[in-house]
């Protein structure tokens, strides 16, 4: 029996819960954001990052991945991910660019 705790999008509760999934890189992002508040630029970026592995855009309520929920999908794809944890911070630090552009001139970031 699956637990839905499936949402539209990746929710920042469930950041905390990927901190221990990767290497020490990895565990100090997860660290640094888990501790803001949820409008934090660096909660944003990690959230829009997020969106991206895990393919939310994609999530529909009846699917596979929303029914298991938005906890296993993140870890999942998280434990899947091949690149390394500088490619990760690397993620990151590309989506709070964009946040930050989004912020500061209205562009919005690109969502695929």
């Amino acid at each position: 029996m699956y637990q839905n705790d499936a949402e539209v999008l990746f929710p920042p509760r469930v950041i905390a819960s990927l901190r221990f999934l990767r290497g020490d890189a990895w565990r100090r992002l997860v660290e640094h954001v888990m501790v803001r508040p949820e409008n934090d630029p660096d909660v944003l970026a990690f959230t829009l990052m997020m969106i991206r592995i895990d393919g939310c855009l994609t999530c529909h309520a009846d699917s596979y991945r929303a029914l298991r929920g938005c906890t296993v999908c993140a870890r999942q794809s998280i434990n899947r991910f091949k690149g390394t944890d500088d490619d990760l911070v690397a993620m990151w630090e590309l989506a709070r660019a964009e946040i930050i552009r989004w912020l500061e001139l209205g562009v919005p970031p690109r969502m695929e």
